[in-house]
Parts: structure tokens; C-alpha cells; sequence
């Protein structure tokens, strides 16, 4: 079993007005490809922003490598967690130079131009998310999927230990959603970056995570794999929404079906006859 990575105890979390977290346990392991799932106002994304340490806990600890976030500089952050947010504006700025910013924790107090070793770790993670075509056009004239993927290559080359991300395929088409996906699994897999992202896809959420956390108003309803996290009954239970759930026939993870207002209304004229 893989080494703890990120400890949650007892966290408690808001924005001033209330906790919206309350009482957040979570223990994550090096290597693991975790969802964080749940109907909106759950308190997904605050998780994931007291995760990045930007949102200060009410109560309880986040540590990453047995050290408490709150005690570390945004820097000495950066070089642990990197973080890629759901959107970003699309900037007068090429590609290169936008992901070579994300080398600015490692540079040095009077250093201001980049070293060798930036240039060369900042075309490593271009080529593998596949920008290396398009890596001179500015960020302005690229679509959502390749914008996203210059986030990724951004976030990357901070050399982190955590890779954090809020609705990666949020305002993507099918295709973009399945190469976002599939290059965040293949880092996952092959270069062993620990991954947590927020997902509103169920159905997507069971074929790329290892393991989900369910959350229901500010707390966790369940955590583990997706196959005993996503039951009917779970998910009725946190969604208030009546669903089948079904194997998936290529993979075997579970298939979410939702049934609608006019299906239940059919059902409701048949138990009534």
C-alpha cells in the first residue's frame, strides 16, 4: 500500500458566514486517482480550495507529507500541489510562455529569466500533453480543450506532488472530455502523480477514479471505490434523484441512468391501476 500523501482531520470550513464543511476526515495515498463527487452546494469545491491551502481552515488540519499547510510559504505550496482551475481567460500570451510561468516557485530571489533546466522541464510537459504543435500560438486563439491542456502542462511543470483540478471537462465537448481525461489517467498511471479532481459526471467519474469521495451538505456520505460508492441507493440518497445504476459492458464500473420526471409519471400510472 502507498504512503499517505495528504491528511484531512476534523476540518471544518467556510467563507465567513457559516462552515460549509463540517467535520471533513480524509486520508490520501500517493498515487491515487481520487473524484470528489456530490450535488452542488456539497462543498466540493471549497474542499478543493482548502486542499490548494488558498482557503483557511475554521478547525482541523490539512498536512501534505506530514507537514501542516497553514505553517508553509504559498512557494514552498506550489512545489506540493499544483492546481488547475475550471476556466481560465484566455491571455495575450503564447503557450511556451505560459507554461514556463509555472517554474516561478523554483526561481531564485534575484533570478528573472528562466535556467536550462526550466526551458527543458517546460518542453517535457508540452510534449506529453500533446500542445507541441501549437505551442508558439498565443493562448487567446486555442479552443477550451487545448487552453485546458496548457493549464495541465502549466500545472505540471511545478513538479509537483498533488495535482489538483476543479471540473476538468466542465465546457468541453464529448472528445475534449475523453483526452482531458485519458491524459490525466495516463499521468496518474505512468508518471505517478497523485490526482484530485472535482467532477460532475457520474458516469465519468466511475471509469477514470480509483476511488470517489461522496459529499453531502459539507460532509462525507461515503468514500471508496466507485463501484460501492455509486448504488442506486447512494446516490438517491445524496442526488434526491431517482437513477438506475448498470454495469458498464466494456469496462464492468457502474453506469449511472437517470430517470426522468415522464418515466416516473408512467410508473406512478401503472402502480395505480
Amino acid at each position: 500500500m502507498n504512503k499517505s500523501l495528504m491528511n484531512i482531520k476534523n476540518l471544518y470550513c467556510g467563507y465567513g458566514d457559516g462552515s460549509i464543511l463540517n467535520g471533513i476526515d480524509l486520508d490520501v495515498s500517493a498515487g491515487e486517482l481520487i473524484g470528489i463527487i456530490g450535488p452542488n452546494g456539497s462543498g466540493k469545491t471549497t474542499l478543493l480550495r482548502a486542499m490548494t491551502g488558498f482557503l483557511k481552515p475554521e478547525n482541523g488540519i490539512i498536512s501534505v507529507e506530514d507537514k501542516n499547510l497553514s505553517n508553509l510559504t504559498a512557494r514552498e505550496i506550489a512545489k506540493k500541489i499544483a492546481v488547475v482551475a475550471q476556466s481560465i481567460e484566455p491571455v495575450m500570451m503564447n503557450i511556451s510562455e505560459y507554461v514556463l510561468m509555472g517554474r516561478l516557485p523554483y526561481y531564485g530571489k534575484f533570478q528573472f529569466f528562466e535556467k536550462q533546466k526550466d526551458i527543458e522541464i517546460t518542453e517535457k510537459f508540452i510534449k506529453l500533453t500533446d500542445i507541441s504543435s501549437f505551442k508558439n500560438k498565443l493562448m487567446c486563439e486555442l479552443s477550451g480543450g487545448e487552453r485546458q491542456r496548457a493549464q495541465i502542462a502549466r500545472a505540471l511543470v511545478q513538479e509537483p506532488l498533488i495535482l489538483l483540478l476543479d471540473e476538468p471537462t466542465s465546457h468541453l465537448d464529448i472528445t475534449h472530455q475523453i483526452k482531458i481525461l485519458d491524459l490525466i489517467k495516463k499521468l496518474n498511471k505512468e508518471l505517478n502523480f497523485t490526482v484530485i479532481m472535482v467532477i460532475h459526471d457520474l458516469n465519468l467519474a466511475a471509469e477514470y477514479c480509483s476511488r470517489l469521495v461522496m459529499l453531502k451538505k459539507g460532509k462525507i456520505y461515503k468514500t471508496d471505490t466507485p463501484e460501492k460508492v455509486l448504488t442506486y441507493k447512494n446516490i438517491e440518497e445524496v442526488y434526491d434523484t431517482v437513477v438506475i445504476v448498470e454495469k458498464n459492458p466494456l469496462s464492468g464500473k457502474p453506469f449511472v441512468i437517470p430517470v426522468t420526471g415522464q418515466e416516473m409519471d408512467k410508473m406512478a400510472q401503472y402502480s395505480s391501476i
